[in-house]
């Protein structure tokens, strides 16, 4: 297809096989490798509460051995031919990913597939690898910059399993077994829910027919969807003996196919997306209260969260908290066409970076899929970005002030202002 604004027609295909199991790809000419994965609609919020932690519990198993492979056999495969096996878990997806010449791709879907749908569960692997995510935990414990965003999302969805950290906890992570992870397997684990993506040196019709032979066993079943989350904020604050207080401080925000999506991520740029930003500009650049802050827009399939992170001293988080609440009012009020022109710049820079890259390239195709159903364009993709105007990034930011702010932080608390007060400076109710 051809697509606006100058950029070169699309390569991209995709096909939908009689199971569900859908197969996207797009060959980019000049490259010898590729990228290619296997990216499952089901993430750490389709976990049952006894199952806390299963599902990235599970990305690890799956590279300790299937029916026919050892967790070593696995590694001198794809090293065999030069090419390497990664994975992660989200809140909403879980990706197997490999990268390969071309010319391997069928090693690398092979594995793949056997790890997905035929790992083996040995006890030994499955107790030692119990053992390493719990000290993952630990190590996850010692990092209160990372830490707090847990600690945000606890409090943001305190009843809903988007609250609850990808990780697990120790405890929920020993009690599963086996069974339960053959279980959580068969029921999230279907064809519907997965797409096959692959950019780079591609041939989509020899990828199709070999992922419809080796993913024949999936259920054709759509599994359930996750449970609605609700969001309740707060204030979550721990006291440590640290340099900084580490604070989140944040709203929720909107889903993929909310009309105001495109316009809160401009509106998040403008807000602390960089160095030109309000917030970096005046708590970093004019009052040094900081060495960092930044705001961040996280869509899920049925809500979003906003937020801004940022460490500061102790005696300094008053200050901090009253100065972030002012300029995230102020970005409401009154955004300027310069800056909504320099978010806008940064987006479209993002969209097209990930052109480059046939790693990105799939990641964005099958998130575009699990999301949409389709691939959207690149033409699209910068249309919608073109298309916002002041006027939705004044809605975008005033829709989130229609809840009660969430704040998290980690360190000196004693002097950072209670949620209380940080929601009365943003005229909300406490």
């Amino acid at each position: 297809m051809t697509v606006s604004g100058g950029l070169r027609d699309e390569a991209v295909e995709l096909t939908v096989l009689p199971s569900g199991l859908r197969v996207v790809t797009e060959r980019i000419p000049h490259l010898a490798t590729a990228a290619l994965g296997v990216w499952v609609g089901t993430g750490s919020r389709h976990e049952e509460e006894a199952e806390h932690g299963i599902a990235h519990l599970f990305e690890h198993m799956a590279f300790k051995g299937t029916a026919k492979r050892s967790a070593r056999r696995i590694a001198e495969e794809i090293e065999a031919v030069g090419g390497e096996l990664n994975a992660e878990t989200n809140a909403e997806s879980t990706a197997y990913f490999a990268r390969v010449l071309g010319d391997d791709l069928p090693v690398a879907l092979d594995i793949i597939a056997d790890i997905l749908t035929a790992p083996a569960f040995d006890p030994e692997e499955l107790a030692r690898e119990k053992q390493v995510i719990v000290q993952e935990i630990g190590s996850y414990e010692d990092a209160p910059d990372e830490l707090v965003f847990d600690r945000f999302m606890e409090t943001a969805y305190p009843r809903s399993s988007l609250g609850r950290p990808i990780l697990g906890t120790p405890r929920s992570v020993r009690a599963q077994t086996a069974d339960t992870m053959r279980a959580f397997l068969a029921r999230r684990y279907r064809a519907p829910a997965m797409v096959v993506a692959a950019a780079g040196a591609v041939e989509h019709a020899r990828i199709v027919d070999r992922a419809e032979r080796l993913f024949s066993g999936l259920s054709s079943v759509a599994p359930e969807p996750a449970a609605a989350p609700l969001y309740v904020g707060g204030d979550n604050r721990v006291k440590r003996r640290l340099e900084q207080v580490n604070l989140v401080a944040g709203f929720p925000g909107v889903a993929f196919h909310d009309p105001l999506h495109e316009a809160m991520h401009v509106f998040s740029g403008l807000l602390g997306g960089g160095m030109s930003s309000r917030l970096f500009q005046e708590l970093r650049e004019r009052r040094g209260l900081c060495y960092d802050v930044q705001s961040f827009f996280t869509p899920f399939s049925d809500t979003g969260v906003f937020g801004i992170f940022g460490g500061t001293g102790e005696k300094d988080a008053g200050e901090f908290l009253s100065v972030l609440a002012d300029e995230v009012l102020r970005a409401c009020d009154s955004p300027s066409e310069p800056e909504i022109q320099r978010a806008k710049a940064q987006m479209r820079m993002s969209i097209l970076t990930a052109l480059e890259s046939p790693a990105r390239r799939a990641e964005q195709m099958a998130r575009h899929v699990l999301a949409f159903g389709r691939v959207l364009s690149r033409g699209e993709l910068t249309a919608r970005v073109d298309a916002v105007t002041i006027t939705d990034v004044k809605a975008a930011g005033r829709a989130l002030l229609t809840a009660g702010p969430t704040l998290a932080a980690i360190g000196p608390v004693s002097e950072l202002p209670a949620a209380g007060v940080f929601s009365s400076r943003l005229g909300l109710a406490a």
